[in-house]
């Protein structure tokens, strides 16, 4: 256990680096978008607050041949929208486990066991402000950790982070993201419609079995998976969206997209070479500057063996990253960050609940990251990257409290008073700008002395 293949922190490995330096190109352009889309929520909740509510409360109906589901637009984001974030994050936890840092018991222990801390502590230190009635319901809201916006802190400061430390950040967002879709589907759901439920399960099992039998057209998952998004829906007693919520459809579509692709990479060279060989034979024959049926004919081999050679799971998720980070993320905080930020009176609702969740978000995440990792480390679970100072995991352990997108939908599945919702939001805003500036300016701190620690290992 001495070697240190996952946590490279030169960065300079392309194979690994460059597809995850893309991905963090686009959360962190998404992170930006979200900035603004809730800032502009604010301006408008406090500047016309009845319009805001009454905008974002209009229903709308979607009314097909075979079904009918009447739910507001707010609904329609959180139920929908959202569901297809959630596919998404499925598809990513998915792909990590069976391929990517949490693909060996080795690699995914460190950001296991402290995603495991940010996630209790969190709760423990809600429990101890001992709130009653429908605010103690609000216990999960600060488990969560916003992976665009963490994410998006660690662009702004540069190529002077370490890729152990973004691989650690991303994996341990993932882990909580799994975390979080537990908790919602144990606890924040409501009287289940058992039928609805149980055709959903039924369904899910037609694509599992289609998984293991190597089917691998899209359009039958798209088809059931959209079937079974829409028995979750009506999985509750009292109409759309109050049972099982129905995001969790997206995650568990998410895990029966098949991940292996049709073709070897090796197999894929061996027909490109050959399909190339083609066109250049064809092109000799074809001078103009359109091309002939024949070479169109080469280039659309060329096209089917690049999407036999990549797996459903990956394609889904590149073709969907760009969708979820740059438009439904956005649209998501538009819908749901409005808060307003003064009472009837004149004064700021800034209450226990906020205080107990901005508290529980701060000091719950860092304690419960930092305080885990290190137990992880002491007790030989896990290594720690020794170029890495604990300084730096500390950093990384107060940017898990920017909770943001995923605390303010929990909080709106926890709560169903509009007060609770909107201090709520007021704990998680303050939460999430303080760990952000601080996270920010300590990580720089830090990363600065971990390049001085290791300059002078390199001269001794």
């Amino acid at each position: 256990m001495n070697s240190e293949p996952t946590y490279n922190i030169s960065g300079q490995n392309k194979g690994i680096a460059d597809p995850f330096e893309r991905f963090l190109e686009f959360i962190s352009k998404g992170s930006v978008l979200l900035i603004f889309a809730a800032v502009a929520a604010v301006i408008w909740a406090n500047t016309n607050p009845s319009s805001y509510v009454h905008f974002w409360h209009t229903y709308f109906t979607v009314d097909a041949s075979i079904f009918s589901v009447k739910m507001s637009v707010l609904h329609w984001i959180n139920d929908g929208l959202m569901a297809i974030f959630f596919f998404v994050v499925g598809l990513e936890i998915k792909r990590e486990f069976l391929a990517g840092e949490m693909s060996s018991v080795r690699q995914a222990s460190f950001p296991i066991v402290a995603a495991f801390g940010g996630m209790i502590v969190p709760v423990i230190i809600f429990e101890l402000f001992n709130l009653h009635g429908e605010a103690a319901d609000g216990w999960g809201i600060p488990m969560a950790t916003d992976i665009a916006f963490s994410l998006g802190v660690l662009a702004i400061l540069g190529k002077r982070v370490p890729l152990s430390l973004k691989v650690f950040l991303t994996a341990l967002a993932i882990v909580d993201d799994l975390g979080a879709i537990l908790i919602i589907a144990l606890f924040y759901g409501g009287n289940l419609n058992w039928i609805s439920l149980m055709i959903a399960l039924g369904l899910l099992g037609i694509l599992v079995i289609a998984n293991r039998m190597k089917v691998q057209d899209l359009r039958l998952y798209t088809f059931i998976g959209f079937i079974v998004w829409y028995f979750f829906l009506m999985s509750g007693v009292n109409g759309p969206g109050t049972g099982l919520h129905a995001t969790i459809a997206g995650v568990l579509v998410a895990f029966t997209i098949p991940a292996r692709p049709k073709i070897k990479a090796v197999d894929f060279i061996k027909g490109i070479r050959q399909i190339l060989h083609r066109f250049d034979d064809v092109s000799k024959k074809n001078d103009k500057l359109v091309l002939s049926h024949e070479q169109l004919s080469v280039i659309n081999d060329v096209e089917y063996s690049v999407m036999e050679v990549q797996s459903p799971l990956q394609h889904i998720e590149n073709q969907f990253h760009g969708v979820v980070n740059l438009i439904i993320l956005p649209l998501f905080a538009f819908a749901n960050a409005g808060l307003t930020l003064l009472s009837g009176t004149g004064g700021f609702i800034f209450t226990t609940v906020s205080f107990a969740i901005a508290i529980s978000l701060i000091i719950g995440k860092t304690v419960g990251i930092v305080l885990f990792s290190w137990l992880a480390v002491k007790f030989k679970i896990a290594i720690k990257p020794k170029t890495s100072s604990w300084l730096s995991f500390t950093g990384l352990g107060i940017l898990g409290g920017i909770g943001f997108t995923m605390s303010i939908f929990i909080a709106s599945l926890a709560y169903q008073s509009e007060m609770l919702i909107n201090q709520a939001k007021i704990g998680i805003f303050i939460a999430s700008i303080f760990a952000g500036v601080t996270g920010y300016f300590l990580l720089k701190y830090s990363l600065k002395k971990d390049e001085s620690n290791v300059s002078r290992m390199i001269k001794k």
